[in-house]
């Protein structure tokens, strides 16, 4: 007997992979990689735009006018 082509019955005792389950991972995958390619650019802009725009503290540029009274000098 020869096989009939369109019997979807297993012939060598092997299951038939299922390519709409790759397919489904392979988009799964991709998606998580576009997620985390954007979380990473998004918090190395951060990272960046802090170092440009960082301005020195107030308490550390504050310098009295006068010395106050009974200081050393």
């Amino acid at each position: 007997m020869t096989h009939d082509p369109r019997d979807s019955r297993p012939t060598d005792g092997k299951p038939k992979k299922n390519p709409t389950r790759a397919v489904s991972v392979f988009i799964v995958v991709v998606v998580l990689l576009v997620i985390g390619t954007v979380l990473f650019n998004a918090i190395r802009e951060k990272r960046a735009f802090d170092q440009q725009n960082a301005q020195p503290s107030a308490a550390s540029d504050v310098r009295p006018a006068v010395p106050a009274i009974g200081a050393s000098q």
